[in-house]
């Protein structure tokens, strides 16, 4: 029996945290890596000191094009293959400021860690799932992404996650025929405490705007991605999976 193997970008914390801990509780292997938060990704190792067989942590700077082939590597050479990859890892600018206000610096940061770096791991990625006649290639967006929306003082980030949605989308063509299925999860507005929250936690938290009423959670995003890359979600290719607990589709005129 083949024990599936994830690839989880920026899996120590937050939404990512949420991910390994899914597929982790579902019996997959999986590699999931960190920027700079050792004191996390050390957490991570000691709560599934238990599935050791099951799990790596690996410092990861998405932004460095040879240490993305170097994770790669590992998670080959330690596993075997890699069945699904997450891409959950990119930069974002907290502060709040219009496109001709940035850096060029910034503004290669976000694409290079938002766009650009999907190409690396696709490169490295996509002919081991060729070989192996199947992947799952799951990448995180936002909401709203699927149309191209602007994004007032996001101008970068929402270009290159926008890009990245195109780019899904097209892999999702050329490799359909590999049994490789590529798609987008847009999470909603999930924040803070929120991020690592069970969904059972976050019903009991009254939310106004959100039409099914509780806020968001990690779990909702993990659940989503992990039925994304199940064997027989085949069928789901090229799509972009709104989780936003149905404020993608209101009418924003209709709620004033």
């Amino acid at each position: 029996m083949i024990v599936r193997h994830v690839l989880i970008t920026a899996g120590s914390k937050g939404l990512g945290k949420m991910m390994t801990d899914y597929f982790l509780k579902k019996g997959y292997s999986v590699t999931a890596t960190y920027r700079s938060d050792k004191e996390r990704a050390d957490q991570l190792v000691e709560i599934y000191k238990d599935k050791q067989d099951r799990l790596q942590v690996l410092q990861l700077d998405v932004t460095n094009k040879k240490q993305i082939d170097e994770v790669v590597d590992q998670a080959v050479n330690r596993f075997g293959r890699i069945d699904c990859f997450v891409s959950n890892a990119g930069p974002y600018i907290f502060e709040r400021k219009k496109l001709v206000d940035y850096e060029e610096e910034e503004w290669n940061q976000m694409v290079n860690g938002n766009l650009d770096v999907s190409f690396y791991f696709l490169k490295k990625i996509i002919p081991l799932m060729r070989s192996q006649q199947f992947g799952r290639v799951v990448f995180l967006g936002f909401q709203g992404v699927n149309n191209t929306p602007g994004w007032i003082y996001r101008s970068a980030f929402a270009a290159a996650k926008v890009g990245t949605a195109s780019l899904m989308k097209t892999v999702a063509l050329e490799e359909a025929e590999y049994g490789i299925t590529a798609n987008m999860v847009a999470p909603g507005n999930i924040t803070g405490e929120m991020k690592e929250s069970p969904i059972e936690e976050s019903r009991q938290v009254a939310e106004t705007e959100t039409p099914i009423g509780r806020p968001g959670t990690g779990e909702d995003i993990a659940r989503t991605v992990g039925f994304l890359c199940e064997d027989d979600s085949d069928m789901i290719t090229g799509s972009v999976i709104e989780v936003t607990g149905g404020l993608d589709v209101i009418h924003r005129h209709l709620t004033k």
